[in-house]
């Protein structure tokens, strides 16, 4: 199974979403899967990047597996103990300026994947992500206007950090 390894850095960003990326095209996953992807896959690194490690350095590895029209990412890092399946969904249909900064991540994570499963191994964190070939979000669903305006504005903001990370 592959496997890249890194420090849990945001200069090794683009490198990491590159090896994604390049089995998700092996895989013969379209071009609008594959930036869906990518995004959910920035999303979970940003987070390890940010809050794995709040006193010291630390590494971060991703596996990926292509079986039977999917694609399965597993993130593995040695940071304190996160359960991105434990965030609660935002709001995404309140008000703007009402809405809690925050979280939005983590939902496109969880409706761009197919399915999520995490669990804690000693000292790791394992999250695994599926992916189906489909053009949907999660169970199959369009997506609301408002979901796709969110995922272009984070799909903005993360094209930004890696020109200049």
């Amino acid at each position: 199974m592959p496997e890249i390894f890194s420090p849990a850095r945001i200069e090794h960003l683009k490198r990491l979403i590159q090896f994604v990326a390049g089995h998700a095209e092996t895989a013969g996953f379209a071009i609008h899967r594959i930036k869906e992807i990518e995004l959910a896959a920035e999303e979970v690194l940003v987070n390890i990047f940010n809050y794995a490690y709040p006193d010291m350095a630390g590494d971060v590895s991703i596996t990926c597996r292509a079986e039977n029209g999917r694609l399965i990412l597993e993130f593995s890092d040695t940071g304190v103990p996160f359960n991105i399946l434990d965030v609660p969904a935002p709001d995404v249909t309140a008000d703007i300026h009402n809405r809690r900064v925050g979280g939005l991540g983590v939902f496109l994570v969880k409706e761009m994947s197919d399915e999520a499963w995490y669990r804690r191994e000693g000292d790791r964190n394992i999250l695994r992500l599926i992916f189906h070939k489909h053009l949907q979000g999660a169970e199959g669903q369009e997506r609301t206007g408002e979901v796709q305006k969110i995922e272009r504005r984070v799909v903005q903001h993360g094209r930004d950090r890696i020109r200049t990370g």
